[in-house]
C-alpha cells in the first residue's frame, strides 16, 4: 500500500501536487494559530465570536507569501537542508505580518504570547511535514525500481576522502543513485574526527584498513577538487597499500564551468601522480605572439597541437589557422574552439579558418601563409610514434624533415614574424629515426636563423621537452585499458625511465618560451624528476583496487610483462646535447646552446637526402643521418618494411642499396662525427 500511495504521487502532475501542499499549508496556518492558543491557555482552545475570523486570515496571508519565496517550486524528493532557511523566512514573514493583523483589529483578551507560538508552531509542521514527505518519497521510490530499504542494494560502499563542501555534495548526489553507497568520511583534519556529516562519520586515515573490512569497500572517493597536485599525490601514495579502486571527483573549473556534475566521477587524473604543480604563466609573454594576431597551428588536431589551439583561443587572436592532414581530426578541433567560444564571452570575435593540408606540399603552405597574413606558426604537425616511423622511415624524413623545412620557407615567403617548433627529447642523442629527423628539423631552422642577416624577418624557435601525459600513443590510455581488460600491462623494460608533464602545462610554456626567442633558440623545458614506467605501471594497478601479479603476490590480479625495447627506443631520455644550458625570466625554462651546421652546408645535406629519401635507399638515408645529428647512434638496423623486402623505388640504382656514405664531399665532417659517438 505505501509503495502504490507513492508510486500515485510521484505521477501526479506537477500542478496537482502544488494543489496538495497549498491545501497542507493551509491546514498546517489553522492547525498552528489553533496550537498557540492552546498551548498558551492550556486548555482545549475552541474559538467564538469574532476569533473564527482570524483563524479564516492565517492561511490567506501564509499562502500568498509561501508562493512568493518559491516554496511549491521545491520539488520534495530532492529538497536539501538549505530549504529549511527558505521555510524558516516565509514562516517568520508570515508570523510577522499574522501578529500585526491580530493587534490591529483590536482584538481583546489577546495574550502577547499567542503570535511567537503561532510562529514556532508554522515553522515546525512546514518544515517536519516537506522532510517527512522527502524521506518517505525517497525509500519508497527506490522501492520501486529496486525493492524495499531492506533490500536496496547498491552495487558499492564507498569512503569519501574530504568532509568539506565538495564532499558533503557528492555524499548527497551519491545518495540519490544506486551505484554507489558512501559509508564515511575520511578527513585530515583532527577536529573533525568521530563527527558526523549527514549521518556519515568522519574518521581518520588509519581507520582505512578498518573501514574496508567492516563496509567491503570497493572505493574510495576524492572529493579534494580545491588541492594543489602536490598534496593530491601526497594522499594517493598514502592510498596505494589499500586494496580499493581511487576515483575522483571533477576539478572545480570544470564544475563551475557546467562541463561536468558533481557526482561525474572519473578516474585519477595520472598528473596528480606526478605531484607536480604548474607555474604561474607570465601573461605578457602568453599574449606577445597570440592576442590580436594571425596565429597558425600546424597539426592542430593532433594532441600538442589541439591543447595549442584550446590554450591561443584563450588569449584571443585576431584569426586562428587550424592546419591539418587527417579530416576527422580537423573537424572534431574545430567543433571543440567553436563551443569553447560560444561558452566564454570573448572581447572580440574570433575567426577560426580550418585548412586540409599537408606540411610537405610546400606551395600550399605558402599560400596559405599568404592568404591568411599570419604572423604566428606553432608547428606541432609531426610523426612521434617511435616504432612506428623505425618501419616507415622515409615518410617521417619527409614530414618531419622536409614537412618542417618547407613550412619554414613558406613562413619566410609570406613575412611571417614567428615560427615557433615543437621538438623533442628524443632528438637527443637520438638512437631512432623519429628523434634523428625531429633533431635534423632543428638543425634546419638554427641554420635559416644563421643564414637569416637582411634576407628574412622571422624568428625561429625550437622547443624541447619529453614525454606528454595522455597523448595520443602514449603508455597511459594503453595501460589503463590493459588494467581494465585484466592484464597484463606490457612493460618494455624494467629499468626504463621517461619524462613526463601534462599536455595543458607543456602547451602554456610551449606559448611563452616562444616570446622569448631571438631566433635559432633551443628552448628546453624543466620535466622535473623522470618517472620508472615499471613503478608506474604499478601505480596505475594499485589505484585501480587490484594487485600486481608477481612472485611475491601469485595471488594478485593483474601481471607485468616485460617485452624488450622495441626498434628505436633507448632506456631513458635526455634534454640537453651538451652542458652549455643558461636560465630565462621562467624557472622552468632553459636555453641550450648547441652546435649549429651552416646553411651551405646543410643545403647540401638536404639535397642528398631528398635524393636518397626519393629512392628509398635507407642505408644512404641513415648515413646523412648519422652525419648531420650529433650522437645519433641507431639501436637497430634498417627497419622500412618494403626495404627489408627488397622492394625498392623505380628510380634507386641497385648498386646504391648498399652505399653507406653520403657525398664524398664531406667525409672528414662525419669522421669527426663518428669519433665523438
Amino acid at each position: 500500500m505505501k509503495i502504490q500511495l507513492a508510486h500515485w504521487f510521484i505521477s501526479l502532475s506537477r500542478r496537482t501536487k502544488t494543489i496538495i501542499l497549498i491545501c497542507a499549508d493551509t491546514f498546517f496556518a489553522l492547525l498552528a494559530i489553533w496550537g498557540a492558543f492552546s498551548l498558551r491557555l492550556g486548555v482545549f482552545y475552541v474559538p467564538k465570536g469574532e476569533m473564527w475570523y482570524l483563524f479564516a486570515v492565517a492561511p490567506v496571508i501564509a499562502i500568498p507569501i509561501f508562493l512568493r519565496l518559491g516554496l511549491y517550486r521545491a520539488i520534495i524528493r530532492y529538497m536539501e537542508v538549505r530549504a529549511l532557511w527558505t521555510i524558516i523566512q516565509a514562516s517568520t514573514l508570515y508570523a510577522l505580518v499574522f501578529a500585526v493583523i491580530l493587534y490591529q483589529s483590536g482584538v481583546k483578551i489577546m495574550p502577547r504570547t499567542v503570535p511567537p507560538l503561532n510562529w514556532l508552531n508554522m515553522m515546525a509542521l512546514v518544515a517536519s511535514s516537506r522532510f517527512f514527505v522527502r524521506w518517505w518519497l525517497g525509500e519508497t521510490y527506490i522501492s520501486l525500481s529496486g525493492g524495499s530499504r531492506l533490500e536496496r542494494h547498491y552495487q558499492n560502499n564507498v569512503v569519501i576522502y574530504g568532509a568539506g563542501s565538495a564532499g558533503i555534495q557528492l555524499a548527497s548526489a551519491l545518495d540519490h543513485g544506486r551505484e554507489f553507497r558512501p559509508v564515511a568520511f575520511i578527513d585530515d583534519d583532527p577536529t573533525l574526527h568521530r563527527q558526523k556529516v549527514n549521518g556519515l562519520r568522519i574518521y581518520p586515515l588509519n581507520s582505512l584498513s578498518y573501514l574496508i573490512e567492516r563496509h567491503k569497500l570497493s572505493y574510495v572517493l576524492l572529493a579534494i577538487p580545491s588541492a594543489t597536485r602536490s598534496r593530491k599525490s601526497e594522499i594517493i601514495r598514502l592510498l596505494e597499500p589499500f586494496a580499493v579502486h581511487v576515483m575522483s571527483m571533477p576539478g572545480l573549473s570544470d564544475i563551475a564551468q557546467g562541463k561536468v556534475k558533481v557526482d561525474a566521477l572519473q578516474e585519477i587524473d595520472i598528473a596528480d601522480l606526478l605531484g607536480r604543480d604548474s607555474v604561474p604563466p607570465d601573461t605578457s609573454l602568453l599574449s606577445a605572439n597570440i592576442s590580436g594576431k594571425v596565429v597558425m597551428v600546424t597539426g592542430a588536431g593532433g594532441s600538442i597541437g589541439s591543447e595549442l589551439c584550446r590554450q591561443i583561443i584563450q588569449l584571443q587572436p585576431r584569426l586562428l589557422v587550424l592546419f591539418e592532414l587527417c579530416e576527422y581530426a580537423l573537424y572534431a578541433i574545430e567543433k571543440e574552439l567553436h563551443e569553447q567560444c560560444a561558452k566564454v564571452s570573448l572581447e572580440n570575435e574570433i575567426e577560426i579558418i580550418s585548412v586540409l593540408g599537408s606540411i610537405t606540399n610546400a606551395g600550399r603552405m605558402e599560400r596559405v601563409c599568404k592568404a591568411f597574413a599570419v604572423q604566428t606558426i606553432y608547428h606541432a604537425a609531426a610523426y612521434k610514434h617511435v616504432p612506428m616511423v623505425e618501419k616507415n622511415p622515409g615518410e617521417a624524413i619527409w614530414n618531419n624533415i622536409f614537412g618542417t623545412l618547407y613550412a619554414a620557407k613558406a613562413a619566410i615567403g609570406a613575412g611571417v614574424e614567428t615560427f615557433v617548433l615543437i621538438s623533442t627529447d628524443k632528438a637527443v642523442r637520438p638512437t631512432n629515426t623519429m628523434g634523428a629527423t625531429k633533431r635534423f628539423a632543428e638543425l634546419v631552422l638554427q641554420a635559416l636563423s644563421q643564414d637569416a642577416n637582411d634576407k628574412h624577418q622571422t624568428r625561429f624557435t625550437m622547443v624541447r621537452f619529453g614525454n606528454v601525459l595522455d597523448s595520443s600513443g602514449s603508455v597511459v590510455p594503453l595501460f589503463r585499458e590493459q588494467i581494465a581488460l585484466g592484464g597484463p600491462v606490457t612493460v618494455t623494460d624494467e629499468r626504463v625511465i621517461r619524462y613526463f608533464m601534462t599536455i595543458p602545462e607543456a602547451a602554456q610554456l610551449v606559448i611563452q618560451a616562444g616570446a622569448m626567442g631571438l631566433g635559432g633558440d633551443v628552448f628546453v623545458l624543466d620535466m622535473g624528476d623522470p618517472i620508472r614506467i615499471t613503478d608506474l605501471a604499478k601505480r596505475m594497478i594499485h589505484l585501480s583496487g587490484l594487485e600486481v601479479k608477481d612472485d611475491k603476490h601469485p595471488e594478485g590480479e593483474v601481471e607485468i610483462s616485460f617485452i624488450g625495447l622495441r626498434p628505436g627506443e633507448k632506456l631513458y631520455e635526455e634534454l640537453l646535447i651538451g652542458d652549455n644550458v643558461s636560465g630565462t625570466s621562467h624557472k622552468r625554462i632553459m636555453r641550450a646552446e648547441e652546435q649549429v651546421i651552416s646553411w651551405a652546408e646543410l643545403e647540401t645535406l638536404l639535397t642528398t637526402l631528398e635524393k636518397a629519401t626519393k629512392n628509398e635507399d635507407f642505408e644512404r638515408v641513415r648515413a646523412i643521418l648519422k652525419y648531420a645529428v650529433t650522437g645519433y647512434v641507431p639501436q637497430c638496423d634498417v627497419e622500412d618494411l618494403l626495404w627489408r623486402r627488397g622492394i625498392v623505388a623505380s628510380a634507386a640504382p641497385i648498386e646504391n642499396q648498399g652505399q653507406k656514405k653520403p657525398p664524398d664531399v664531406l667525409p672528414q665532417r662525419e669522421a669527426k662525427n663518428q669519433a665523438e659517438i
